[in-house]
């Protein structure tokens, strides 16, 4: 089984891995270690003081947020780099932060930051125009997302609705018009605090943790089907399978669905310990792994047009606290999994284990094709009745 004892011992005090060269990770400790990549990432600084925020009512999306104490440039050190693209789908931001919320865009360099006081900008490496997006129903931002397929388009999560910005890449303009924006909003769905745009972007989801019905959205018609099923509460985070056939939705009880998006119809996947508290799909939708809160391993699913859906899910993947010993002295690296991205290219899956008070946070970077035969083998021993783990329908 995989476990963080076949890595090798973290880096020292002040170096962080920056990029992967030659299927091999090249760590620094400054900005000035860049020297291989395609453009220079920008310099991101966004002093608190000058941001001023909205009140926020008690039942705003505040509790999205998770605690955190990297940088800013902790979390972009591998802006444009070959590996580290994928990492900023991990992290969640503290509810003092300056950031509220980060989104790449999934086919060119160019990414979106949502800020303390609500405005988004836009940074591209083609363009030195850094757009500010601003709208009076732009409150409490919680998540974004950029449109497959599109240059332009970009969802944004808010407390009362759904705002979607039109934003010409080619325009010069630094403050886009609020007529740039569609809302899209349904009675009692608040806060939207998830969303996700299905891959051909013919579809946008979002999920509500007050709310029990998840909205399925024709942006381009601007109405919405609601799927709504009894049990968990709320939806508390949604993502779509990069083949479109499967949604994943997470609630706030310890349960979780998957949809199949063919007639919506939906597999209820209790959890004994707590909620799965993140979810990630292989690039083909075959596979899904996921982490329970309170738990250190990673479980997965198989899905197959030809057998159905899964009858069990498989541990692949140990996190329990190890002990490294370095120049520094011994490191324990270890935990629960707060969250989990896979690589776009399949090739490698990082994890975000959750900080202590006497240990700090660490991501780690699995190779991926060692979880998918770990996965593989599960499934062997469960076919001559071996037992797997206690996560079934």
């Amino acid at each position: 089984m995989c476990s963080l004892a076949l890595f090798p011992p973290p880096l020292p005090s002040g170096q962080v891995t920056l990029y992967e060269a030659n299927n091999e990770l090249v760590s620094g400790g400054s900005p000035d270690c860049y020297e291989k990549q395609h453009w220079e990432p920008p310099s991101l600084n966004f002093p608190r003081e000058t941001l001023k925020p909205h009140s926020r009512p008690e039942s705003s999306s505040k509790a999205a947020f998770l605690d955190h104490k990297d940088t800013l440039w902790m979390r972009s050190a591998g802006a444009c780099c070959l590996i580290l693209v994928f990492f900023f789908n991990l992290y969640g931001f503290r509810s003092d932060s300056a950031v509220r919320s980060f989104a790449w865009h999934p086919h060119t360099d160019k990414f979106a930051v949502a800020l303390l006081d609500d405005s988004i900008k836009i940074y591209n490496s083609r363009s030195a125009t850094a757009p500010t997006l601003k709208h009076r129903l732009q409150r409490n931002v919680s998540a974004m997302q950029w449109k497959p397929l599109c240059a332009s388009a970009l969802a944004v999560a808010c407390h009362t609705c759904l705002l979607v910005w039109h934003v010409d890449p080619t325009s010069l303009s630094t403050r886009p018009s609020s007529g740039c924006a569609q809302v899209l909003s349904h009675p009692g769905h608040s806060p939207v605090t998830s969303i996700a745009w299905s891959p051909s972007g013919s579809l946008l989801v979002s999920a509500s943790p007050v709310d029990t019905a998840m909205m399925v959205w024709d942006v381009a018609a601007e109405n919405c089907v609601p799927l709504q099923r009894v049990g968990g509460g709320g939806v508390t985070n949604v993502s779509w399978s990069p083949d479109g056939s499967r949604l994943l939705a997470a609630t706030p009880s310890a349960l979780f669905r998957v949809w199949e998006t063919r007639m919506w119809t939906c597999e209820r996947w209790p959890c004994l310990k707590g909620r799965c508290q993140s979810g990630c799909w292989s690039p083909d939708g075959s596979r899904l792994l996921f982490s329970v809160q309170g738990e250190m391993v990673i479980y997965a699913l198989t899905f197959s047009d030809m057998t159905g859906g899964p009858k069990s899910a498989a541990v692949v993947a140990d996190l329990s606290e190890t002990t490294f010993s370095g120049t520094g002295g011994e490191i324990t690296v270890g935990g629960e999994v707060q969250s989990l991205a896979w690589d776009p290219s399949g090739e490698r899956l990082a994890v975000l284990l959750k900080g202590t008070e006497q240990y700090r946070s660490w991501s780690a970077s699995f190779n991926s094709v060692q979880i998918v035969l770990e996965f593989d083998h599960c499934q062997q021993q469960a076919a001559k009745n071996a037992p797997v783990v206690p996560y079934s329908l």
